[in-house]
């Protein structure tokens, strides 16, 4: 928004500069009935100052104009000035500061997520974490959104995701998540290899745009690989089979309230103590009111509505289901700061 004032205020000052030239040549012209070229010379070298002999006859209407010419057009000049300068120190050491103390906060991040590109996947990914609070660092090699960037104040490396160094300068080796979203499913594959190389826990999700891609991809380590033309065709056909229960889940997340409304809480969090516990030793329902919908073991298997006896273990992750007021008191619980 700043450097977007600057540079408006730029385009007004040649926009004035330019106006000032015009008016100064036709005037001569009218006043002074000389040609075109000698009315534009004695309006440079009277806004210039440069104090060349007059190229026009001098009589008193001339001295007026002229008066008037040298005085507007050194208002216009200290504006040019003014606000090149403005620009000029805000364009280079404001946005170096903004991004010194951008960097600086990213080193601070922990348990953060990684966005690997913006595009349309990209821009929707990050607008679905930023309402959920959640820390985001977006990795993209353009310029321009560097620059809108830096203005909404938004956490963000701008180089080549590809490259390890820019990923271990977006806090990979900290983070929690990262989500590849580039256009291309070999520089997605490049970010996965990298990715996996740097953060052995770190929980990948990353797009592709078929299935030879998507084999590729969780070979290279990649924990889920969306398709996202795949989705497109079941969404649709959701929408024709089961339109009720597709609009149930779409709107979980705001349909109750500013939290979503599904929470997936791990082994760790659920027994701190490291000790294996049954469901029922959790008093989940009765504290908090909230259903345990679904369970996923270390081994990949789910578990639909487990019961009470559902026996926790190390890698384990339960689905955990409830409105506004019982999502805030699973919070408490378990003293979740997300």
């Amino acid at each position: 928004m700043i450097l977007r004032y600057f540079k408006s205020r730029i385009i007004f000052a040649v926009f004035l500069l330019t106006a000032i030239i015009f008016i100064g040549t036709l005037g001569y012209v009218l006043i002074a009935n000389v040609s075109w070229l000698d009315a534009l010379y004695m309006t440079i070298i009277t806004i210039s100052t440069v104090g060349y002999k007059e190229a026009v006859p001098v009589d008193e209407s001339i001295r007026i104009f002229t008066i008037f010419l040298i005085i507007t057009s050194v208002l216009i000049t200290a504006f040019i000035i003014s606000s090149l300068t403005e620009y000029l120190l805000n364009n280079y050491s404001f946005s170096k500061i903004k991004q010194y103390a951008m960097k600086k906060d990213i080193k601070e991040l922990k348990n953060h997520m990684i966005l690997c590109g913006f595009g349309r996947n990209g821009e929707q990914a990050f607008e679905k974490l930023k309402s959920y609070n959640k820390k985001v660092v977006i990795v993209d090699i353009d310029s321009s959104l560097a620059e809108n960037f830096i203005e909404d104040e938004v956490l963000h490396i701008q180089g080549d995701a590809t490259d390890d160094e820019v990923l271990v300068e977006a806090g990979i080796e900290k983070a929690s998540h990262l989500i590849c979203a580039l256009s291309d499913d070999t520089q997605n594959l490049y970010v996965v290899l990298s990715a996996r190389q740097l953060n052995k826990n770190l929980k990948i999700i990353s797009r592709a745009s078929n299935k030879s891609a998507y084999k590729k991809m969780k070979f290279a380590g990649a924990n889920n690989v969306i398709l996202p033309e795949s989705l497109g065709g079941d969404h649709l056909a959701s929408l024709v089979v089961t339109p009720d229960l597709l609009d149930f889940f779409n709107n979980l997340s705001i349909s109750d309230g500013a939290t979503e409304n599904i929470r997936e809480l791990s082994f760790e969090v659920l027994c701190k103590d490291g000790n294996t516990k049954k469901i029922s030793e959790l008093r989940i329902k009765e504290d908090t009111g909230c259903s345990i919908i679904g369970a996923k073991k270390s081994d990949k298997s789910f578990h639909v509505n487990p019961d009470k006896d559902f026996q926790l273990e190390k890698g384990t992750h339960l689905i955990i289901l409830g409105n506004t007021n019982q999502i805030e008191s699973l919070k408490s619980k378990f003293n979740l700061d997300y």
